[in-house]
């Protein structure tokens, strides 16, 4: 049996409890007016394994956006599409210690973003996705995302009201630049599909459903685009904490800043969690705390 089929929900629960005692470390981020309304208490985690079983826990019924766990898809999707040759002109494949929104570092790569899991990065492939505008793109995106892992994401129009409202500077700096540097055709388009597709939304059974193609694929997917968005979650995922990570858990993992939170356990399944305080970096404390003790306990690290 594999390691997550052994799994028991008592288990499951003791886990929970001892992570949610670190969720009072975290801060719910108060820079989008409609993400600051959620409790900082909710924990969710549903694991979905490749034998078929599934086991979750907690405010499971709680629907929130993937923000920056999007990240990590709508790269596979364009994998998927466009292949790794043509995807990798546009960004690439390094790890950055800088924040994900710095400028600074876009400015010191000339343009070029360093990694996808950044906003530079996700912000130049969202310019990149198949549609006629943003709202097209954003629909296609969704839609294959729903056909393909059998789950119930939707774009949240309130959310994004709230994103449009206090639309980040920083972003918007990001984009003026990749314009200038031709990194990207039309400014505008390319920042409205990426608020967009941030505030694509679901439950965390509908993030364990994505992170599960990346684990097990349906038949669909190309494994080698699988490999590359794992070592890049791996690397690049947790931003400056990725590389911290990769050594306590050693699990491909994205979060975002709607305290979504996904882990791949490459061949058995994956973790989704939801816990909405985040560390000083951007990344939900509970659900990290979660699963390193987690992965801990199964052993579940890539590296044996």
């Amino acid at each position: 049996m594999k390691r997550l089929d052994r799994l028991t929900t008592i288990e499951l629960s003791a886990l929970v409890q001892q992570a949610k005692t670190k969720a009072e470390h975290g801060k719910v981020i108060d820079r989008i007016p409609q993400l600051t309304k959620a409790n900082p208490g909710y924990f969710a985690v549903h694991i979905c394994c490749k034998s078929g079983k599934t086991i979750s826990f907690g405010d499971t019924a709680c629907v929130f956006p993937l923000m920056s766990v999007i990240k990590t898809f709508s790269l596979l999707y364009l994998l998927e599409h466009f292949g790794a040759e043509t995807v990798f002109e546009w960004v690439g494949v390094e790890p950055s210690d800088a924040p994900f929104n710095s400028l600074e570092q876009l400015i010191a790569d000339r343009g070029h973003p360093r990694n996808p899991m950044i906003n530079s990065g996700a912000i130049t492939l969202a310019d990149k996705l198949p549609g006629k505008d943003a709202s097209d793109r954003t629909f296609l995106f969704c839609q294959w995302l729903n056909q393909l892992a059998g789950c119930q994401l939707r774009l949240d129009e309130v959310m994004l009201a709230s994103v449009r409202l206090t639309r980040s500077k920083a972003n918007e700096a990001i984009a003026n630049y990749l314009a200038e540097t031709s990194h990207i055709e039309n400014q505008e388009i390319t920042l409205d599909t990426y608020e967009q597709i941030c505030c694509i939304s679901g439950r965390v059974e509908d993030l364990a459903l994505l992170g599960k193609l990346l684990a097990c694929g349906n038949g669909c997917l190309s494994p080698k685009n699988r490999r590359i968005v794992n070592a890049i979650m791996l690397t690049c995922g947790l931003y400056e904490a990725s590389a911290q990570f990769a050594v306590r858990v050693g699990l491909p993992m994205k979060s975002g800043i709607g305290g979504g939170l996904v882990a791949i356990v490459p061949g058995e399944g994956a973790i989704a969690c939801y816990s909405p305080g985040l560390d000083n970096i951007g990344n939900p404390v509970a659900g990290l705390a979660f699963v390193e003790a987690l992965s801990q306990k199964l052993e579940l690290s890539i590296f044996g």
